[in-house]
């Protein structure tokens, strides 16, 4: 699947075009308005400490009231005080770190809290540095043992390779001088079912061949049945086989234990089902409601592939090679998730189309990270004064580039096709955290959430996030609520996107400097195998991966300990157990060679020729995952561009015959963003049900209903009142068919009215106020315009039905005895009281 022609490659890093600013789009348009600029400001200037009124709302621009108070009747409302003494009363008044509610009591957590924490970090020390010297001993291992000779002179020319075509020539010599092809020619393996792989292989072939003869013989008299047809068997067979993992074939062992490649076994299996997948595609034989059911049930079961992009400062930049590897091989997937730095290189990959990255991704964009340009002085002055080192709104001018100007998240989506998702954590220690993407914000401006992603304490201080509104100007999301880095809980969220987006196939980008010495991978990676007897033993030894597997095993464990006890102090308000005891690994975890000198620069803006330095040790780094993403993305791709083409036309909707043994459910994906296309095609609003509507016509609706939204839903102006339970009752019961009183008993009907208010006189005030002040805990107030409709509407029934007429029940007769209307009177008494 990789591009390995390097057609579809960029410039590469010391490319001379790929120096020069102008060759890159849009390098000289700042993107966004001094509008947007001054909202994201007074959003972040407004106070959080009271919640904001309806009418605050409505004018975000009204200033909140003051509240003054005294000690006493006497006492002065402002009353000076001396500059130490108020210094003093503030530090006595400072909020603490932990609430009350939140600190453990017992004499004995107070005794023992800080003896036990100290002995706790005491051991940990002790366990880090024992760690480390395993890993220099281990490290010393390979060099000394392993890597000589002309194993270390491929190696080397291995690791300086600049474009995937060279890279590949080097990784199969090496594999070749390994003796890793005799392995690949070996069908058992104990991390995957060779014998089922096999057998599917061999009957996917089989059933290839009988379809391809049965559309190449002539027509028979007497049709086969659809269950007997070979068409019919293949599609049973792949969508048995074409599974997420099915029979370990997606394993990542296989694919480390050579440098490029997997066994051949695997190969063929992936290469025969993709071809199966086209020819049942390309077949007549099926149905076009079989095809789309077909491709809904492969791309539910097999899932679908995201990137995702760790935090870490300035080590972000390196994800930017990564991206350029994945784009120059055509295998940068469709969803894409970033957090803190890892955020901002997301926001640009996902507002750009492949034509404009390849362009950009070059040495050139260093020119464009200016964020960290201020001087000591400048920045030490505002650390001091707001405990941030950087100021958020001149962060959001400069973000927005990235970010191609205010977009929404689903305008991005729409531009390229790509779905965005940015982390970000609640600046309160209580409220869930949150991956925005086009469907959980769709209104929500790219920029803004990216800098939430990246407000780390100490760097940044926590924003706001901005919608944006009907008219294009902004607001602020959520209630004005304040969000910071998402690193902090949720580096990869990865249960988020298999929630949202069925994602099971994961490659991330590590960059993270704080944990990249604990990632060891004992028995080799994906495109790098253990050097020590072939690739078939243990890095450093057994004793040596043993001793780190405890070690490391050792460590989690006492930081757990930390966490559950509740013995970490929090540093600005924060706590940090989860930096070091979330996940940060995915299916394939991808980590760039880092130098010492990135420490020193890591909150400092690149060079050029740094920044070429860290693109080309991405590509490098994810060279060998490559073949890996490619043998997965190759059976992906084709089910994402079937359902794509597959897709009911939004401009012509014919009533199709359903099939309810086919149907696997009612509404899928393709349903929803069919609708949505053709109703972004009509640029019509969404009419509103009429079952639960009371006014059909959306003029009536308020023109401010979506301004006064807090929550930012984008389809809030297209929402009608929701009925109550008596009017929805009613509307259902006064659509069935009721007979009317007939001609001939509305005179003993109206007597016996009569008769009746008489004697209800005197308690009938009673009950009709106690009716009507009941009836407000069942129904809606109703307005005269809807009462006044009501009385005009004497000959139509509920939602335009025709009133029955009780002729239609009788034989003509006009007259009617005292008897009659007596038994029809009683019995209506009767259906009332029901």
């Amino acid at each position: 699947m990789a591009d390995v022609s390097k057609q579809s490659d960029g410039p590469g890093p010391w490319d001379p075009a790929a120096w020069d600013p102008s060759t890159m789009p849009d390098f000289d348009n700042d993107f966004i308005g001094e509008d947007d600029v001054q909202e994201f400001a007074k959003a972040l200037a407004a106070p959080d400490f009271t919640s904001p009124s309806e009418d605050d709302l409505l004018n975000p621009s009204s200033q909140p009231p003051q509240f003054f108070t005294a000690l006493n009747d006497w006492a002065p409302v402002r009353k000076k005080v001396k500059g130490r003494q108020n210094q003093r009363s503030a530090k006595k008044k400072r909020a603490p770190r932990r609430g009350k509610d939140e600190t453990r009591e017992g004499w004995t957590y107070s005794l023992l809290k800080w003896p036990l924490l100290f002995v706790v970090l005491g051991w940990i020390t002790a366990l880090g540095i024992s760690y480390l010297f395993t890993r220099l001993y281990i490290g010393l291992y390979e060099h000394l043992v392993s890597w000589r000779g002309k194993r270390e002179q491929i190696r080397a020319s291995l690791r300086h390779m600049s474009n995937y075509q060279d890279w590949i020539r080097a990784a199969e010599e090496l594999d070749s001088h390994l003796g890793s092809e005799k392995w690949k020619a070996t069908d058992e393996y104990a991390y995957y079912d060779s014998k089922t792989v096999r057998r599917v292989k061999h009957r996917l072939q089989s059933l290839k061949a009988k379809v391809q003869e049965e559309v190449l013989s002539p027509p028979t008299m007497s049709p086969m049945s659809p269950g007997t047809r070979a068409v019919d068997e293949l599609r049973g067979l792949v969508e048995a086989c074409v599974k997420n993992n099915f029979a370990g074939f997606e394993n990542p062992r296989l694919y480390s234990e050579t440098y490029y490649g997997t066994k051949n076994l695997v190969q063929e299996f992936i290469d025969e089902a993709s071809d199966s997948i086209k020819l049942l595609l390309d077949s007549d034989q099926l149905s076009l409601e079989d095809k789309r059911a077909m491709v809904k049930h492969l791309s539910t079961n097999f899932g679908q592939t995201a990137l995702c992009l760790s935090g870490g400062a300035t080590f972000a930049y390196y994800h930017f090679g990564i991206a350029k590897a994945l784009l120059d091989a055509d295998l940068l997937p469709s969803i894409i998730t970033g957090t803190s730095g890892g955020a901002l290189v997301a926001a640009l990959l996902g507002t750009r189309t492949n034509e404009e990255l390849k362009l950009t991704l070059v040495p050139a964009l260093a020119a464009r990270i200016t964020a960290c340009r201020e001087s000591f002085s400048i920045w030490s002055r505002r650390w001091y004064q707001t405990g941030a080192r950087f100021d958020s709104v001149d962060w959001a001018r400069r973000c927005a580039w990235f970010c191609h100007g205010s977009l929404t998240f689903l305008e991005a989506f729409e531009r390229t096709g790509r779905i965005l998702n940015v982390s970000c954590v609640p600046s309160d220690p209580h409220s869930p955290t949150i991956l925005a993407n086009y469907l959980t914000a769709p209104d929500c401006v790219v920029w803004s959430a990216v800098i939430a992603s990246a407000a780390v304490p100490g760097v940044l201080n926590p924003v706001v996030l901005m919608r944006k509104k009907r008219d294009g100007t902004l607001e602020p999301y959520a209630f004005g609520h304040k969000w910071k880095d998402g690193s902090l809980r949720t580096d990869i969220p990865l249960k988020a996107l298999n929630l949202h987006f069925n994602v099971n196939f994961s490659i991330v980008s590590q960059v993270n400097p704080h944990i990249n010495l604990f990632f060891f991978s004992s028995r080799g990676s994906v495109g790098k195998p253990v050097t020590h007897r072939r690739g078939r033993g243990w890095r450093g030894g057994f004793l040596g991966s043993a001793l780190e597997q405890y070690l490391k095993l050792d460590l989690t464990k006492w930081l757990k300990v930390l966490r559950h006890l509740e013995l970490l102090p929090r540093p600005m308000g924060q706590d940090w157990s989860e930096v070091w005891l979330q996940r940060f690994s995915g299916t394939i975890t991808i980590w760039p060679r880092s130098k010492p000198s990135d420490f020193w620069h890591i909150l400092a803006d690149p060079s050029k020729e740094r920044l070429a330095g860290m693109i080309q040790n991405g590509q490098q780094a994810a060279f060998p995952k490559l073949k890996f993403i490619a043998n997965r993305m190759k059976i992906e791709k084709i089910v994402e561009d079937a359902r794509k083409n597959l897709r009911p036309n939004p401009h012509a909707l014919p009533t199709p015959s359903i099939d309810k043994s086919q149907m696997h459910g009612m509404l899928g994906p393709d349903d929803f963003e069919s609708m949505l296309e053709r109703e972004r095609s009509n640029r019509f609003e969404l009419k509103p049900n009429l079952l639960f509507s009371e006014s059909p016509d959306l003029s009536q609706s308020g023109k401010g209903s979506r301004d006064q939204s807090p929550m930012g839903s984008r389809f809030a102006e297209r929402r009608t009142p929701s009925p109550s339970f008596v009017r929805r009752f009613s509307a259902w019961f006064g659509g069935i068919p009721a007979r009317a009183t007939p001609d001939k008993l509305r005179p003993r009907v109206a007597q016996l009215q009569r008769e009746e208010s008489r004697d209800l006189g005197r308690r009938g005030s009673v009950i009709e106020e106690i009716t009507r002040q009941t009836s407000v805990f069942f129904a809606d107030p109703e307005s005269e315009s809807e009462k006044e409709d009501e009385g005009e509407e004497d000959d139509v029934a509920p939602y335009g039905g025709p009133q029955r007429d009780w002729r239609d029940y009788g034989d003509g007769d006009t007259t009617a005895s005292e008897d009659e209307a007596d038994a029809y009177i009683n019995g209506s008494r009767k259906s009332k009281t029901l």
